[in-house]
């Protein structure tokens, strides 16, 4: 899920990311979600299996469907997800209000074990997370059509380490800049507040 493209021309009331103005879902999600800092760890965990079945496809349809795969997903709630079997991904597979890929599906119900992993091991799945950019937001200078980076290659790889799937550096990336790990807003958007005047371009992970 890449979300970023330059700063429309178009002349419109709010200045926003140009991703954002094709459609007003896409722009409610912009003006109140992305980019917004996440620091609860299930929430984390959420978005980051959103943004794998996105793979392939545009992000407005995971958006469309985000209800329908919160009330699949047991409001993905890990340790419900972690029990899921044979049934539950059958019945998924039925459900057209989700995206019916069985390798993603049971890719979700491993992440979930995965999870649990972490957590029973003492690894607080924010804290963790996190960790990649020094528990600081990374500004982006507002211009550059980043896909990836040294961060979201060093995430990915640990995240593969323990056990997760559809966790591509440039699936990360996407997340991390839905999470606010990342700042990736447009130089002239609105949600670039104070970006430009006090910058971390680049963190010591990058």
């Amino acid at each position: 899920m890449q979300h970023r493209t330059a700063l429309s021309d178009t002349p419109c009331a709010v200045s926003r990311c140009r991703w954002a103005q094709s459609d007003p879902l896409l722009a409610a999600y912009h003006d109140v979600e992305w980019g917004v800092p996440e620091r609860d760890s299930r929430a984390l965990w959420e978005k980051l299996m959103l943004d794998g079945f996105q793979a392939g496809l545009a992000w407005i349809t995971i958006l469309r469907k985000r209800d329908a795969f919160r009330t699949a997903f047991a409001g993905f709630e890990p340790e419900t997800v972690a029990r899921f079997g044979a049934s539950e991904v059958t019945a998924m597979l039925d459900n057209a209000g989700i995206v019916r890929s069985r390798a993603k599906i049971e890719a979700t119900i491993g992440n979930a074990r995965a999870y649990l992993a972490m957590r029973d091991a003492g690894e607080d799945f924010a804290d963790f997370a996190w960790g990649f950019v020094d528990d600081t937001t990374i500004v982006g200078d507002g211009r550059k059509h980043l896909t990836r980076s040294p961060a979201s290659e060093a995430l990915s790889a640990a995240l593969k380490r323990r056990g997760f799937k559809f966790v591509g550096p440039v699936i990360v990336y996407a997340w991390m800049q839905a999470c606010g790990l990342v700042d990736d807003h447009e130089t002239l958007c609105f949600k670039r507040a104070d970006a430009d005047t006090d910058p971390k371009p680049h963190g010591p992970r990058y």
